[in-house]
């Protein structure tokens, strides 16, 4: 078996990834949404935090990950 590498997607392994990693961390972000407002709801500032510390590491890759798709995907 072969890898893909672009000849069924039309999009190089490299870039698939770079916008799946992106996509990733954009949910993640949501998602740890729910999981601050259910620590917060069940009082557990601890968990809270986690999930919050969690979700800005989350974006700071999504931003990443769109710096990098912006600069190549407009070259």
């Amino acid at each position: 078996m072969t890898s893909e590498t672009g000849d069924v997607t039309g999009t190089k392994d490299k870039d698939y990834n770079l916008i799946w990693y992106t996509e990733q961390c954009l949910n993640n972000a949501l998602r740890l949404e729910t999981y601050i407002q259910d620590a917060e709801r069940d009082g557990d500032n601890e968990v809270a935090d986690l999930f919050r510390k969690a979700q800005s590491d989350s974006r700071k890759g999504a931003e990443r990950g769109k710096a990098l798709l912006g600069s190549r995907m407009s070259s």
